[in-house]
C-alpha cells in the first residue's frame, strides 16, 4: 500500500474531494507529517471517519530506532533506523559548541563507488524518498529529546544521485509549518556530479555545498573516485568556482588524508594551485579505518602539517574532529550492518 506522505499537493487535495472534505485538510495533514506523526491515530484534529478513509487507502509508515550506539568518548550517537521495507539506514547525532548536528543518509548504500568508503560496499539498493529522509531527522530528535539545529548530507549515499527526494526534503525541512530549518544550516555533501552542482546553485542557493576531492590531480582522483571519469577535475572545479561566484558562498572541499597516497608535500602544493582565487574552505579528513579497503589514515601530526601548509600559502583549511570513531560512526564509515558493542 502506497505511503500517504508520498502524496503531492494536489493528488491529495484530488483524494480530500473524492472523499468529500473540506480543502482546509490538505494543510492539516500536511502539517501532521511535518510534525513527524507516527500513525493516523495521533491526527486528533481530523474526524475519525476522515482517518479511517485514508488508512483503508494509504499507509503512514514511519521509521523504527534499531539500535543505539554511544561512543564513549565524545557522545556521539550512531542510530540504525529501520524503514518500511525491511532495509536499514544510518544516521549520526554530534554535538558541537555551536549546537547539535544529524548527518542523515539520502540511500540505502551507494553506486559511485569510492575506494575508502564503507558506504559503497555492497552497492547500492535503493534511493530514499523525501519523507523517509526527513523522519531520518524527526525520530532521530524525538530519541536525543533535543533539538537539532544542523543538517549534513553526508550519511550513506549520494544526494545528487536522488536529486528530486533531496530537492524536495529540504523543502520540507525549510517548511514554516514544521522545523523551518535554516538553509544556511544545511549541507549537502557531493562527490561531484557536475550538472547536478550546476542545479543546485540555481535551486538551493543559500544551502552550503561540499564536494569530496580527496585528489590534487585527475589521474590521482580516478584511483580513488570512479566518478572521476565521467567528470574530469578541470570541469568538477570550473562548476566550483561558478557555484562561488554566483552564490557568493563558500565551496568547502573534503580532503581524506590517506597514508602514502594523497598526503604528500606535493599533494598540498598541488592542492593549493587547484584551488587558488576561489571562495573555498579544506576540511582535512584523516581516513577513518574501514577494514576493506586496505588503506591507512595520515596521523593527526600528520594531517596539521598538510593544513599549515595549505595555510601559508592562502588555503584556509581545518583538521576535523574524529567523532565517533570507536563507533564506526566517522566520516566514510557508515554502512548497512552495525556491531554489537557500545549499545544503549
Amino acid at each position: 500500500m502506497k505511503d500517504l506522505k508520498e502524496l503531492k499537493n494536489e493528488e491529495l487535495q484530488t483524494l480530500l474531494k473524492e472523499l468529500k472534505q473540506p480543502a482546509f485538510r490538505v494543510k492539516q495533514i500536511r502539517k501532521w507529517m511535518l510534525q513527524g506523526a507516527g500513525s493516523y491515530g495521533e491526527m486528533t484534529n481530523l474526524p475519525q471517519a476522515l482517518r479511517d478513509g485514508l488508512a483503508s487507502r494509504y499507509s503512514w509508515n514511519v521509521l523504527t530506532v534499531e539500535l543505539v550506539q554511544c561512543s564513549a568518548s565524545d557522545g556521539t550517537r550512531k542510530y540504525l533506523l529501520g524503514l518500511p521495507d525491511g532495509n536499514k539506514v544510518e544516521a549520526v547525532f554530534m554535538a558541537y559548541d555551536y549546537g547539535n548536528s544529524l548527518c542523515i543518509s539520502t540511500q540505502v548504500g551507494c553506486s559511485m563507488g569510492c575506494r575508502f568508503c564503507a558506504s559503497t560496499i555492497g552497492g547500492k539498493i535503493r534511493d530514499l524518498s523525501a519523507w523517509e529522509i526527513y523522519y531520518e531527522y524527526m525520530t532521530c530528535m524525538k530519541d536525543a529529546g533535543q533539538p537539532i539545529n544542523h543538517i549534513v548530507l553526508m550519511g550513506m549515499g549520494e544526494p545528487f544521485d536522488n536529486y528530486e527526494e533531496v530537492s524536495a526534503f529540504l523543502r520540507l525541512i525549510h517548511d514554516e509549518d514544521g522545523i523551518g530549518l535554516s538553509y544556511r544550516n544545511i549541507t549537502l555533501s557531493t562527490c561531484g556530479l557536475v550538472p547536478r552542482i550546476r542545479q543546485f546553485g540555481e535551486e538551493f542557493p543559500q544551502v552550503n555545498l561540499a564536494i569530496s576531492l580527496h585528489a590534487s590531480t585527475q589521474e590521482e582522483r580516478e584511483g580513488l573516485m570512479p566518478v572521476a571519469k565521467a567528470y574530469g577535475l578541470d570541469e568538477l572545479m570550473a562548476a566550483c568556482r561558478e557555484h562561488a561566484e554566483k552564490t557568493g558562498r563558500r565551496v568547502t572541499f573534503e580532503y581524506t588524508l590517506i597514508e602514502g597516497r594523497n598526503d604528500g608535500e606535493e599533494n598540498a602544493d598541488r592542492l593549493v594551485k587547484l584551488l587558488g582565487g576561489m571562495l573555498c574552505h579544506v576540511n582535512l579528513i584523516s581516513l577513518n579505518p574501514v577494514a576493506e579497503t586496505g588503506m591507512a589514515g595520515s596521523s593527526r601530526k600528520w594531517a596539521e602539517k598538510f593544513r599549515a601548509r595549505l595555510e601559508v600559502q592562502g588555503i584556509p583549511a581545518t583538521v576535523r574532529r574524529e567523532l565517533g570513531r570507536d563507533i564506526d560512526a566517522a566520516c566514510g564509515q557508515l554502512r548497512k550492518k552495525h556491531s554489537s558493542q557500545n549499545i544503549q
